[in-house]
């Protein structure tokens, strides 16, 4: 009888692994797809500093991946070395790996793709009076001709791993991953040329657009490689942090460029997000979250954002070597990076686009509409009101006949009645004030708006006319209740009244909310009012969990939230913020954890804030049907034009919209 017990396998003696078989584990770890050899050629030729690169593939890269560059080129001496692992020009010591400043390090490209494909390399040195060709299996090196700088040749991509093989796409799948790991390099570098072909044929090509770190060239590739819509529907992203500790030369600590799609321009997939650190193309959680968090209150839905974001760190303060594919980063602080990203992509979609192309339309004023000469280059007046952001980037003064309705003040601003209905204080006698109007303003917030000066502008009669700020134009009609309809020098703009009241009670409110924060003593000692559970809500919950609501009691007093532990693996909501005693408390829990245990609990408290004060912006703001009066429809878009990231409700619904008098013509087929 066999007393052994069942199912025990035969212990195993450890030992070395054959170096065939440990180069096939790299290989696996480098290189996944023909796109991953593409990408890794294609760092070593910038490496190179070429100027000039050029990627030639057949059957998709399966069959033959060339990529040819000018760059420096190798010299014959060190050729031998170029296959052989571990071996690399781009570190010396455990110092260099800690400032890594090249897009390649490890040493480990070239040898992985040779050993899983049939590799060539013909290289030429400058100075040097000819090429030497390299043989990646037999190690033979001989000369050839060729110009200064470097060609690799990979054939027959795992004809010695047929299972590996099995297991690519087809050769358009292939091919399209291959465009996309040079698309990602030509978005990084518009200094250098990139050229694509494919079985004879060209693909892809972007020429060299200028020096690097010029921002015309780089606009220029972005509009090659992207497309002009792009551009067109982006704003520019340009931040710098505070100065790094102990230097001298004011050098930015992180300093964060490029382009932040509008809301409008946001996609069903996020297929056109880009980050690069220090020029290198990565896939990070951390800049990830900070760009979406940036658009968390102006976006639709479950719509993704667009952006092409570029960030400068200290190489110091940034590990590239995480994995293999060097694809992943890890910052030495997250939240500062987190934060820098953030708020470069909220002060860009901060100022609202409602000015944009006042300028422009100043040649095609419809009849009534007159502009000021000199009003066009003076600094308007500025709106308390208005963000400190805004501001500084208020568009050009563009003034119009005043019609009868509208009334000023002899002090040029607008009078408080005029206003009442946008913030609840309806002159009506027979209304009176709801809870939920929030955020009034002051006799001195109402009587901000632009000064008026009769002798600032003349009509062709010579009769003055009154100027004012107003991109959005003039007021004409209300319509169904729901829509105002107004006049400006491109045409017909169409508001959505409550949605654009809303975004400003929104911003109104957070602003408040900061100067509460600021006025108490410490910076947390402001918390939401919470409203305790008659009887608590219980749910099973994870150890982390658990964890997170005993290590966050804190955090999650300041929000509103009372989780305490009801066994050891149940939580209690015995309290939940008072703006949310309807929702689903588990839910709201649940949520809040998992936001706690992957972010810093300062993003989660501002982002908790903001939805609570959104749901009282919408409860505060005017109401489809109700009726406006001429001058509170002009003033509710004069507030727009002052108030940040208008564009959007908090929702992420647009505010407004404009319809040219070029496509006003083509609707009723004027001019044809």
């Amino acid at each position: 009888m066999n007393d052994s017990p069942p199912n025990t396998s035969p212990r195993r003696p450890i030992r070395e692994l054959p170096d065939e078989l440990i180069s096939q584990i790299a290989a696996g770890e480098v290189v996944e797809r023909p796109a991953s050899v593409v990408r890794e050629l294609l760092d070593n030729a910038l490496d190179a500093g070429t100027t000039q690169v050029t990627v030639r593939l057949l059957a998709g890269g399966v069959r033959l991946i060339s990529v040819e560059d000018d760059g420096s080129g190798i010299l014959p001496g060190e050729l031998p070395l170029a296959f052989k692992r571990h071996a690399t020009s781009k570190i010396g010591s455990l110092s260099d790996l800690e400032s890594v400043s090249t897009m390649g390090f490890r040493g480990e490209a070239l040898a992985a793709i040779n050993s899983i494909a049939d590799c060539a390399l013909i290289s030429r040195a400058t100075g040097q009076d000819h090429a030497y060709l390299l043989e990646g299996q037999t190690g033979e090196l001989k000369p050839v001709a060729r110009a200064t700088g470097t060609t690799v040749e990979v054939r027959e991509l795992f004809f010695a791993t047929p299972a590996r093989r099995k297991f690519l796409k087809a050769d358009a799948t292939e091919l399209a991953h291959c465009v996309e790991a040079v698309r990602r390099h030509a978005l990084a570098r518009p200094d250098v040329g990139f050229a694509l072909w494919h079985e004879g044929k060209l693909v892809e090509q972007w020429r060299r657009c200028g020096e690097a770190g010029s921002l015309p060239a780089l606009e220029r590739r972005l509009t090659d490689v992207l497309g002009s819509d792009l551009v067109e529907r982006s704003v520019w992203v340009d931040f710098s942090s505070h100065a790094a500790p102990g230097r001298s030369d004011n050098t930015p600590l992180i300093k964060v460029w490029g382009r932040a799609g509008i809301p409008d321009a946001a996609r069903s997939r996020a297929d056109q997000q880009f980050c690069y650190v220090n020029g290198r193309f990565v896939r990070d959680k951390v800049l990830s979250h900070a760009a979406r968090s940036a658009y968390q209150d102006v976006l639709h839905g479950q719509r993704q954002p667009v952006y092409v974001l570029y960030v400068e760190i200290d190489p110091t303060r940034v590990d590239v070597n995480v994995h293999p594919t060097k694809i992943e980063v890890r910052f030495r602080d997250g939240r500062e990076v987190h934060q820098a990203v953030r708020h470069a992509v909220e002060a860009a979609l901060a100022v609202p686009r409602a000015g944009h192309g006042v300028e422009l339309g100043m040649n095609k004023l419809s009849p009534g509409l007159q502009i000021n000469p000199a009003a066009t280059t003076a600094q308007p007046s500025q709106a308390r009101s208005g963000p400190e952001t805004y501001k500084q980037n208020m568009p050009s003064a563009q003034v119009w006949h005043a019609q009868t309705a509208m009334q000023f003040e002899a002090s040029g601003g607008h009078r408080v009645s005029d206003l009442g209905a946008l913030w609840g204080q309806s002159t009506e006698p027979t209304r009176t004030r709801q809870p939920h109007d929030v955020a009034q303003p002051d006799a001195a917030d109402a009587n901000a708006w632009p000064a008026v000066t009769a002798s600032s502008v003349h009509t062709e009669s010579g009769a003055a006319a009154l100027p004012a700020v107003w991109p959005l134009g003039r007021a004409l009609a209300q319509l169904m209740g729901i829509y105002i309809l107004a006049e400006n020098a491109q045409g017909l703009v169409i508001v959505d009244m409550h949605a654009a009241h809303e975004r400003i009670v929104y911003e109104r409110l957070k602003a408040q909310w900061v100067g509460v924060q600021a006025s108490t003593a410490t910076a947390r000692a402001a918390s939401l009012p919470s409203q305790p559970l008659l009887i608590p809500a219980t749910f099973a919950a994870t150890p982390t969990e658990v964890a997170t609501a005993e290590a966050h009691c804190a955090t999650l007093a300041e929000l509103g939230l009372e989780i305490t532990p009801f066994s050891a693996k149940t939580l209690a909501v015995r309290a939940v913020p008072t703006a949310l005693i309807q929702g689903d408390a588990v839910e709201l829990a649940r949520s809040v954890l998992a936001e706690l245990a992957q972010h810093e609990a300062s993003s989660v408290i501002a982002r908790a804030h903001n939805e609570l004060l959104g749901t009282m912006a919408c409860h505060g703001a005017v109401r489809a049907n109700r009726h406006l009066t001429l001058e509170e429809m002009n003033a509710l878009l004069r507030q727009m034009e002052a108030t940040e990231r208008s564009d959007q409700c908090n929702h992420g619904r647009p505010t407004w919209r404009q319809l040219s008098l070029r496509e006003l013509d083509a609707l009723f087929l004027r001019g044809r």
